[in-house]
């Protein structure tokens, strides 16, 4: 794909009352293609769970108001947000009056549901509900504590494999995952959920395969999606989750979650988060 009208990497100008045409998207479809996803008959189920956690509006007394927001986009959008666009967009409040909290709930779901072409949903959390919550552990197994021997930092699918046909259900997770970005390059850091049911997939060479991913270069939604389409096409798992909580960059973190079943993910804050 072609990123060159994108924000993404460019030097940026700051404005800081309302522009909705800050706002820009990437189709969804080309990004799926090379991973042998069909738009119209996706293998999965999923949302992109998006954070922002530096949004502020101006009140009608002329008071700022702060929350942080959370968007999720249904993984059957036709189109993502570049991450970018979206924190100049979401910057672009910080001076703007608005005469009541919903406006400002409005006023997102609208442009950002055009922006992706789908239905979003939004919420404004205050910052004592968001304390409140507080961080949560990471529910499973986790993979990093096994010692293995690691050769490949870039995506080698092959190394997936089951070790018995003794059906089990595991919940796994890594901490592990590094990405980078297609289009700056830098690191995107991460934890990766992985939920199956079926024949049990080795530990040592699923983590060897997370590592692996640790010089891909692509989005967060397409990293999900490839892992889930490895794990799906190599392990033929009965029921598979795949969820990566990444670490904010810009303020903004990404969320995504693909699975075979019909869900909607458990929204838990990592320690990184």
């Amino acid at each position: 794909m072609d990123y060159a009208d994108l924000a993404l990497g460019k030097p940026a100008s700051y404005t800081a009352t309302y522009t909705p045409s800050l706002l820009q998207s990437i189709p969804r479809a080309p990004l799926r293609e090379p991973l042998g996803i069909d738009q119209a008959k996706l293998p999965f189920h999923g949302v992109d769970s998006w954070t922002s956690y530096e949004f502020s509006w101006i009140n009608r007394k002329g008071r700022p108001e702060v929350a942080v927001m959370l968007l999720q986009v249904p993984a059957s959008s036709p189109h993502i947000i570049e991450s970018k666009s979206l924190k100049l967009y979401l910057g672009s409040f910080n001076q703007t009056r608005f005469t009541h909290r919903a406006d400002v709930h409005r006023t997102l779901e609208s442009d950002l549901m055009l922006a992706v072409r789908a239905p979003v949903a939004i919420s404004l959390i205050g910052l004592d509900q968001l304390e409140a919550e507080g961080i949560g552990p990471a529910a499973g197994a986790c993979l990093d504590h096994l010692d293995v021997e690691v050769e490949h930092y870039d995506v080698r699918p092959e190394l997936l494999h089951v070790e018995s046909d003794v059906s089990v259900r595991q919940s796994l997770y890594s901490h592990l995952l590094r990405s980078c970005c297609p289009v700056t390059g830098q690191p995107d850091w991460g934890t990766v959920f992985i939920q199956y049911a079926g024949r049990g997939i080795h530990h040592g060479d699923l983590l060897r395969y997370i590592i692996s991913f640790r010089n891909h270069s692509g989005f967060h939604e397409e990293t999900v999606e490839r892992m889930f389409m490895d794990l799906l096409r190599r392990c033929e798992p009965d029921a598979l989750t795949v969820q990566a909580r990444y670490l904010r960059r810009g303020g903004i973190e990404i969320n995504p979650f693909r699975s075979t079943r019909d869900e909607m993910p458990t929204m838990v804050r990592m320690a990184r988060q």
